[in-house]
């Protein structure tokens, strides 16, 4: 229970909104989900996280087909149950010129900036949400050794959940900031302190090249 209470103080009863950066334009380049770490706050933190070789996947399981149990739970939980979704709270969240589902809160249409790619997309077929630290990687750095409720307070996290285009998600997949990090080379600072604000959250690990990826995104802050 006290994961499901960890649940409502991470999302709330709402979509959050997104924060900017102190100074922020307001462009998709200072675009946060609100709890982002500050700048400095990120950096400390980085320094404070323990590093270690990440764990083997063993166990791990991301899709419920077969009749296996989801070991983050089922996809796009309801987290404060108002009856919308992490996914329909995100793009309502992300998006703008929102139109809701009749009756419904799934989001319709709107129009994304896009935070990874810096382009605009007004389809929502070509829209996805983005685990800023993938499941995967949180399998691997210390998440296989939580408790089911854990798990699914992790991957319902507005924090760790972003809009971005379809094409940018399926090229990132599971990788770590070492490996990929958004073509838009202007959002390094934002993805380096969401990515860290997440890792700290939940007291997960991170590997050496990561960390130095991680550091280098922050060093690109202003």
């Amino acid at each position: 229970m006290r994961w499901l209470l960890l649940i409502f103080l991470l999302t709330g009863c709402s979509a959050l909104p997104l924060a900017t950066s102190p100074g922020a334009t307001g462009s998709q380049l200072d675009r946060v989900p609100a709890g982002t770490l500050d700048v400095a706050t990120a950096r400390t933190s980085l320094a404070a996280l323990k590093v270690a070789t990440p764990g083997r996947l063993d166990g791990y399981v991301r899709d419920c087909d077969d009749g296996k149990a989801c070991v983050f739970g089922q996809p796009w939980f309801d987290a404060d149950g108002d009856g919308c979704d992490q996914r329909s709270q995100v793009l309502a969240r992300d998006l703008t010129n929102v139109e809701r589902k009749p009756g419904r809160c799934g989001v319709q249409s709107g129009t994304l900036d896009d935070p990874y790619t810096g382009t605009q997309i007004s389809r929502t077929s070509k829209i996805q949400i983005d685990h800023v630290v993938p499941l995967a990687e949180m399998w691997r750095s210390g998440a296989a050794a939580w408790a089911p409720e854990q798990r699914v307070a992790a991957a319902n996290d507005l924090r760790n959940l972003v809009a971005v285009s379809g094409k940018a998600n399926q090229s990132k997949s599971d990788k770590t900031p070492d490996e990929w990090m958004p073509p838009n080379s202007g959002y390094a600072c934002s993805y380096g302190r969401m990515y860290v604000t997440v890792k700290t959250a939940y007291g997960l690990t991170v590997a050496p090249a990561e960390r130095t990826a991680l550091e280098n995104a922050l060093a690109s802050c202003g």
